[in-house]
Order: structure tokens, then C-alpha cells, then sequence
């Protein structure tokens, strides 16, 4: 045996021990990452009507006309947990600049108060404050503040000089407070404030989750947004879901953010941007988001039965669904489809548009185009007259669920289609 081959093998045995006495490197986890635990969609900003002569005019609500040199502190549910936040803010609609002097987030206590001790200054690239031009949004640098599941925030946001017409919210159903002048938003409360039920520039929160942790979209109108539900409850359909995926141990880590406006449609603009128009922003721009929750097409039905353009077949609504589907499946999003509840007895109520709303639901259960389906109809209408609620469900307007109509619907929710691959 030559010197050489004996260094060769002596060299090989050495790399061997070493490589078996070495430990193995581990397996990379998957990162944590953000998931939106609430959100909001935002409205078109109309145009505000001249003012009325003195005699006839009435008070405006507070913020209406926008905000001059004063805090607005708004109360939102988080759906799922976490330890570390953002907020999103966004001026989908504004036509000029707002300028954003201050904006904090705390843990919420009652009313307008805070919890001691939580409240977080928010910054933007560092600074303390933004600037919010037409159709921008932006996110916060991320603050350490550990909220629980289902637990309350309030954001504080203060504009120093002359916003103009705010883009907002106005289905909140969480108080918002508003002071008479001044930089609240680092105080523990806000005295005498002016309140509505609206929110202003502020699009979303998300948390720092998990890996396995993702978001459910719930996209439609007024019957998910949740008019007819107690304000300051939590009781649509939407909020009644996050309960039931939080203390369901599969589900826990599963977001919702609402994303439903009152009087929206899906082929055309209403209070809001119609569903087609919206859809990238409000759906697809989420953090985490994994699923969509379609429930939509009951104000397009109402036109049914007019002479009106804008009056839709069953075929167009249909169309309508096959576009949002496939939008979010290029993006990797399952689509649930929810059938539409009953509406006899309301105001827009017609024959022919029953005839519609039948077929769109024959199609969302059978037309095998949707990844799940939730059957909303059966869950809330009334045995006796398929065609209106059950009366125990109905608040008068024949339209909207009262609570115990949107408890009745997220329960016809079957968890189990979030574990599904």
C-alpha cells in the first residue's frame, strides 16, 4: 500500500466520524406570518348635496363632512390572537390628501377608554404620522401588543387640518368617538366625545400568526355586514362564525374579516363599488387569506321585475360567480358559495326576481362550480313559506335577520369544510 493511499483512507475515515458525531441540521420551520384578524370594506365617497337654506337644515352627522383638528378612536374584534400587530389604513376613494398626525392602538376597556398600560404609538417608516392620497394604502410598522382572541382594539387616529369627505365604513355597528378638537390619540379616554357607528380610513388589523393560520373572507352586503344586528354585539352572521372558529380546536387559528356592505351588488355600483370591482382589494389584498364566503346578489335581484337596465338574469349572476370563482383560484383562494336567504314580503319583493333567486341558489348548490357550499335559504326561512323567514328570525323589514337569524346562519356553517383539502 503506497503512503498516498493510506493518507487517502486515513482523510475518509476522519470525514466519516465527523459526519456521524455531527448533529443534523435541523428542519427549517415554516415562518410565521401575517393574517388579517379584522377588516372592513370601505364605500365610494359621494358627492355632498348643497347645503339647505337655514330654515330647513338639519344638523350633519358627526363626520360626515370629514374632520378638522380632532381624534377619531374606532372599536374593532379581533378574530384570531397574536402578539404582534399592523394596521392597514387606506383611502380607497379619497380624492385628495389627508394627512394623519398621529395614530395609536390599544387594548380597548369600555366606552371610549383603554386598558393602562397597552397603548402603542403607531408609526409609518418610522415616523408618526402618513399621508393618505387617493386610492393609497398603508401599512404600520409593527408594534408588540398581545391580544387575546376576540379581544377588543381601539385605533386612534388624529388629522390636524381639513380632511374633506372621509372614506369610511358606515355599517360599523362598534361605536366610534370623535373629539371636539385636538390630539386624543394617546389619552386613556376621550371626554364628551361626538359619536357614530362609522369608520374612517381604517381598512384592517392583522397579527403575526402561526404558519398553519389563515383568513376566511366573508364578501357581500347589508346581510353581512350586519344591518339589523344589535350595535356594540358582535351578532352577525360574520362575528357569530369567528366564535365558533375560536373555540373550536381545528379552526382556532382562523381568521374573519368582514368584508360586507350595505346596498352592494355584483354587477353594479351602488354604496359601494359593485362585487366585481372590488374584489382584488377586498378579497385578494387580505393577509393570510385562504377561503371567501360569497353571499351576494339579493340587491341586484331587487331590480328584477322594473324597467330598469341595470335588471339581471339569473345567467349574468351566474357569470358573475364563475368570474369571482376563477379570480380566486388564481390565487390559490377556495370559494364557499352561500345561498341567498329568503326575501318575500320586502320592499323590492317581486315575483320574477324570486324566480332568479331560485335559480342562483339551484345553481350554487348543484352547479358544482363552488369549492363548498353553506345553504344560508334553509337554514333561515320558514317551513310554512319557503319564500320569507321564519318568523322568529324576521325584524320586520323581511330583508335582514335579526340575531337570532345571523346565530341561525353561522351555525349552518360546517367547520369542517376548513380542513379540507
Amino acid at each position: 500500500m503506497t503512503r498516498f493511499t493510506t493518507k487517502l483512507r486515513l482523510t475518509l475515515a476522519v470525514l466519516l466520524v465527523q459526519l456521524a458525531t455531527s448533529p443534523l441540521p435541523a428542519q427549517t420551520a415554516k415562518a410565521d406570518h401575517w393574517v388579517a384578524t379584522w377588516g372592513t370594506a370601505q364605500l365610494l365617497v359621494r358627492p355632498q348635496p348643497a347645503a339647505a337654506p337655514p330654515a330647513a337644515a338639519k344638523q350633519p352627522q358627526p363626520g360626515a363632512q370629514g374632520f378638522n383638528n380632532q381624534t377619531v378612536r374606532m372599536v374593532v374584534r379581533a378574530s384570531i390572537g397574536g402578539q404582534r400587530l399592523r394596521v392597514k389604513l387606506a383611502s380607497a376613494f379619497g380624492s385628495g390628501q389627508v394627512a394623519v398626525g398621529a395614530a395609536h392602538i390599544a387594548l380597548r376597556s369600555a366606552d371610549s377608554a383603554t386598558v393602562p398600560g397597552s397603548d402603542r404609538a403607531l408609526t409609518f417608516g418610522g415616523k408618526p404620522g402618513c399621508r393618505l392620497g387617493p386610492g393609497v394604502v398603508l401599512l404600520s410598522d409593527p408594534v408588540d401588543l398581545k391580544v387575546a382572541p376576540l379581544g377588543y382594539l381601539a385605533v386612534s387616529l388624529f388629522f390636524p387640518g381639513e380632511t374633506g369627505p372621509p372614506t369610511f365604513h358606515s355599517t360599523g355597528l362598534h361605536t366610534t368617538y370623535i373629539s371636539k378638537e385636538g390630539d386624543f390619540t394617546g389619552q386613556p379616554s376621550i371626554a364628551d366625545a361626538a359619536t357614530t357607528q362609522s369608520y374612517y380610513w381604517l381598512a384592517g388589523v392583522d397579527v403575526m400568526a402561526p404558519a398553519a393560520a389563515s383568513l376566511v373572507v366573508t364578501f357581500g352586503d347589508s346581510i353581512t355586514d350586519g344591518t339589523a344586528s344589535t350595535p356594540n354585539a358582535d351578532r352577525n352572521w360574520p362575528s357569530q362564525l369567528a366564535v365558533r372558529l375560536a373555540k373550536n380546536k381545528k379552526t382556532a387559528m382562523i381568521g374573519v374579516a368582514n368584508m360586507g356592505i350595505g346596498g352592494n351588488r355584483v354587477l353594479y355600483d351602488g354604496t359601494g363599488a359593485s362585487a366585481l370591482a372590488r374584489f382584488d382589494r377586498d378579497v385578494l389584498s387580505q393577509a393570510g387569506v385562504k377561503w371567501v364566503m360569497l353571499l351576494e346578489a339579493i340587491n341586484d335581484i331587487g331590480r328584477v321585475g322594473t324597467d330598469t337596465p341595470e335588471a339581471p338574469t339569473a345567467e349574468e349572476l351566474i357569470a358573475a360567480y364563475r368570474q369571482i370563482i376563477e379570480r380566486a383560484h388564481t390565487h390559490g383562494i377556495k370559494v364557499i358559495g352561500c345561498t341567498l336567504t329568503p326575501y318575500g314580503g320586502a320592499g323590492y319583493s317581486r315575483e320574477p326576481g324570486e324566480v332568479v333567486r331560485q335559480a342562483v341558489n339551484q345553481f350554487i348548490r348543484n352547479g358544482g362550480a363552488f369549492d363548498a357550499f353553506v345553504d344560508f335559504e334553509a337554514a333561515t326561512r320558514d317551513p310554512a313559506n319557503p319564500t320569507r323567514f321564519r318568523a322568529a328570525f324576521d325584524p320586520g323589514d323581511h330583508l335582514h335577520p335579526n340575531d337570532a337569524g345571523y346565530q341561525a346562519m353561522a351555525d349552518a356553517v360546517d367547520l369542517s369544510v376548513f380542513s379540507r383539502k
